[in-house]
């Protein structure tokens, strides 16, 4: 008899090559900078935005790197897969500090190729190659709050 997997309910409708896309800002974010993933996010199918906590401005051309870097490996084909394991095997895997109080013991992990593992119930694509183009279309830096925000969409 097959044990059934109990995970938390997920209240969004994520559209797939944008949440996977957001992974990858994410992954390169912490490979460039050794910042936190986003602390905020809002992903939509049209634009979307994430704040990271860093201690300066990037340059314009730190900015154009990331975007590349995010393409390069968009365009790897990646194939985005899906685990599940406890807490106990997750944490030296993936950051567990934004989990809610009320996670479930049993967690979904994503992986997408050897670039990035996070703990995530959304919808993803299959392949990288799914995502389209990744295109970075404003940022500001918040020196008051070391806090950057990235816009972004998929062409």
């Amino acid at each position: 008899m097959e044990q059934q997997i109990q995970l938390n309910d997920h209240n969004k409708q994520e559209y797939p090559p944008m949440h996977t896309a957001e992974h990858l800002l994410n992954a390169t974010m912490v490979k460039t900078f050794g910042c936190p993933r986003s602390r905020n996010a809002h992903i939509e199918r049209k634009k979307s935005k994430c704040d990271y906590i860093l201690s300066s401005s990037p340059t314009a051309e730190q900015i154009q790197a990331i975007e590349n870097k995010v393409n390069e490996v968009i365009n790897q084909n990646l194939p985005v897969t899906i685990e599940f394991m406890t807490h106990e095997q997750a944490k030296n895997i993936v950051d567990l500090s934004k989990l809610p109080e009320d996670a479930s013991e049993t967690l979904r992990i994503i992986r997408i190729g050897d670039y990035d593992a996070c703990a995530c119930i959304g919808a993803h694509v299959s392949h990288t190659s799914e995502v389209g183009i990744f295109k970075i279309i404003s940022y500001d830096y918040d020196e008051a709050r070391q806090t950057l925000r990235l816009r972004f969409k998929l062409v």
